[in-house]
């Protein structure tokens, strides 16, 4: 089969929505390249070292690649993220060079190319994302692996938000929890939660694109007897007792749906937040403190915020 992939360049400041997008009008599959890549340090690293060539790379901003069957009307897909451009930039996202580009690609290179940009990785202590085709030991008895197959929907594991998110769920997940994960897309936090010991996991994302792709890393990890995956708008029609709610999506979705993380949590539950811009710190915070909200705390890294707000009656 014969694929395109479509090449736009922006900034870092639009890479999680825009990626997002693009797997909902249903790219088979995205790939990040970040100049920053070319200067993390190897300790973070596992696995098989592997080169990365700088003349792959942008010199501001990012690539983000896609790639779609070539008869998938690409064309009228390019117009539509020239659409959701204008809407990024009208809620305030500074969208870079905003340049796109087209390329024929054949399946086999496409296939095994991409992958080079995934190694395992040791997010914290005790939680290492590893990538379903490559094999890794344990260092130690705590450490939680996390199989993920970044290819089927957006969210891989190395993104600011999502490791913030890892983070918090980290420090405040305990046996018996009950946790609601919002946009949950490839699953991972849903997984993270299910290995940290949480009894009963709901995962909700509105794209079946992400819905389907939980429920394959879900399996993959062994904890589909915790975890419930479901397509579903935001909280919209979920009647739950939480002890804790991670949301790692857009601050301007977040702020539509904290009456309902407050309704849905426990006395003392928790309302973790992530993909939060520095300037959409303000905006999310009022909306927590107008529901009643007490902020416990808040984390930042490369410029994105996550927040932990408190249901206190």
């Amino acid at each position: 089969m014969q694929w395109v992939e479509v090449t736009i360049h922006t900034s870092n400041e639009a890479m999680e929505p825009i990626s997002n997008f693009l797997n909902e009008m249903g790219a088979n599959g995205t790939v990040i390249e970040d100049p920053a890549d070319l200067v993390k340090e190897n300790i973070q690293m596992f696995g098989e070292l592997y080169a990365l060539d700088p003349r792959d790379y942008p010199a501001d901003g990012i690539l983000i690649k896609a790639y779609f069957s070539n008869n998938a009307q690409v064309h009228d897909k390019v117009s539509g993220i020239k659409d959701y451009f204008k809407t990024l930039e009208q809620i305030g996202f500074r969208l870079g060079a905003k340049k796109i580009s087209l390329k024929e690609i054949k399946e086999d290179d496409w296939a095994n190319a991409w992958k080079k940009f995934y190694k395992p990785v040791q997010i914290t202590n005790r939680i290492t994302i590893v990538p379903s085709w490559e094999k890794y030991a344990p260092k130690t008895d705590e450490e939680q692996i996390i199989e993920l197959d970044p290819g089927m929907a957006f969210g891989t594991g190395t993104h600011p938000t999502t490791i913030l998110s890892i983070k918090a769920l980290e420090k405040y997940v305990s046996n018996n929890n009950i946790v609601l994960d919002v946009g949950c897309g490839s699953g991972i936090l849903s997984i993270v939660a299910a290995k940290l010991g949480a009894q009963n996991i709901y995962a909700y994302d509105l794209d079946e694109v992400a819905v389907r792709s939980t429920r394959t890393n879900v399996a993959m990890n062994g904890v589909e007897h915790r975890v419930e995956v479901k397509q579903n708008d935001l909280l919209n029609g979920v009647e739950k007792r939480a002890d804790i709610i991670v949301s790692n999506i857009l601050a301007e979705i977040i702020v539509k749906f904290t009456d309902k993380a407050w309704d849905n949590l426990r006395n003392n539950g928790l309302f973790i937040t992530s993909g939060i811009i520095a300037k959409k710190e303000q905006q999310v915070k009022e909306h927590l403190i107008k529901n009643k909200f007490h902020i416990a705390e808040k984390h930042e890294m490369n410029g994105w915020i996550s927040l932990v707000a408190i249901k206190v009656e």
